[in-house]
């Protein structure tokens, strides 16, 4: 179940439809998921344990020929993300943005190359190239990572996957072998709506959520995982990292989109997230306002921008937004057994619920 299940309501803001991503009008997401054997870990070979995400900003695929502006902020730099540069010089995104595992990078990177050239004869010919976007945590606590498993036809078949349907959370897609706060994590989704005062845009955020220790989990300001220290066996330094998506159908610019992608780490804290040292912790942001075409017909183009006073508003709903999201994947979450039969269970949510009732929290 997902936290509004149980009666928790994370801030103030209403949510879209869904309460994910995809009340973005446009975006879509599609998973690929590997789950395969089980023991001892055979490096190259299993148990597998891990998958791909991708995010699309618009229904029309070719994000080349008709980019979005972005933007993208780090927060802790222990990761090996890749076409975070240049987005942020051009201030655009110009392919669906995927998430995988720490050693997949590379192959999931050129995976978005070969489908942004299928698409585009004229790329490296009579124009310029392509900059993938594509962000990573570590599954090695459960997946055999050197395996490197996510192939080719695995993020092809992830791309065919994408839509604006609710978001599939949990043990899915990147998320398949990621932990947090020594639970098992993943993929989670959530989304706010301002209200129409400030203009009634929806904020969508998508996390791929692979850090903190135990102790640290805080729910709604209860610090649930002092209580949970002890329940089942824990494992690893609860270093890991975060990847955040943002998408929004304000209009911002560039530099207001990296304003927006800063607020992403006050919903991470709220959950109990400080980014250790080995933590590698990325936002990326973008809007779907105002598509920038490839081949543009005129030196100057026109965009609409949010005045700056409103942006507080997109500010808190980020957090609100962020805060759920991370909640959301380890909700979604279940129990799952990999490599040299390591465990991350599932969040006890009878036992959450529980403590969020002592505390007034939810009523029982």
């Amino acid at each position: 179940m997902r936290v509004r299940d149980i009666g928790l309501r994370i801030g103030v803001f209403d949510t879209g439809a869904s309460d994910s991503i995809v009340d973005v009008k446009g975006v879509m997401v599609g998973h690929y998921t590997i789950i395969e054997g089980e023991g001892k870990l055979i490096p190259g070979k299993g148990p597998i344990r891990t998958g791909v995400t991708v995010i699309f900003p618009h229904e029309d695929r070719n994000v080349f020929k008709s980019k979005v502006v972005a933007s993208s902020f780090v927060i802790n730099g222990f990761g090996k993300p890749i076409g975070l540069i240049q987005l942020n010089e051009l201030g655009q995104l110009e392919t669906p943005i995927a998430l995988t595992n720490t050693l997949n990078v590379g192959i999931v990177a050129d995976a978005i190359i070969e489908y942004m050239l299928s698409l585009n004869p004229d790329i490296g010919v009579s124009t310029g190239t392509v900059n993938p976007v594509v962000l990573e945590c570590n599954d090695g606590f459960l997946n055999d990572i050197r395996g490197r498993h996510v192939k080719h036809e695995h993020v092809f078949k992830a791309i065919e996957n994408a839509s604006s349907n609710p978001v599939v959370e949990g043990n899915v897609g990147a998320g398949t072998g990621m932990s947090c706060f020594e639970f098992k994590g993943g993929i989670g989704s959530a989304s706010r709506v301002l209200p129409k005062e400030a203009g009634g845009y929806v904020v969508g955020v998508l996390v791929l959520s692979n850090f903190g220790r135990r102790e640290d989990l805080t729910i709604a300001g209860i610090p649930v995982g002092l209580k949970l220290k002890d329940y089942g066996v824990r494992g690893g330094d609860g270093s890991g990292s975060i990847v955040v998506i943002v998408a929004t159908d304000a209009p911002l610019t560039a530099r207001q989109l990296h304003r927006l992608a800063k607020r992403a780490t006050h919903g991470i804290a709220r959950t109990g997230g400080y980014s250790s040292h080995g933590s590698g912790d990325f936002v990326v942001a973008f809007s779907t306002a105002n598509r920038i075409p490839h081949y543009e017909e005129s030196p100057t183009r026109e965009l609409q921008v949010l005045s700056e006073g409103y942006m507080s508003y997109l500010f808190k709903a980020t957090v609100e937004a962020v805060e759920e999201a991370i909640l959301n994947s380890m909700f979604m979450a279940e129990t799952m057994v990999g490599r040299d039969n390591h465990v991350r269970y599932a969040l006890p949510i009878d036992l959450v619920v529980d403590l969020l009732e002592k505390h007034g929290i939810i009523k029982g």
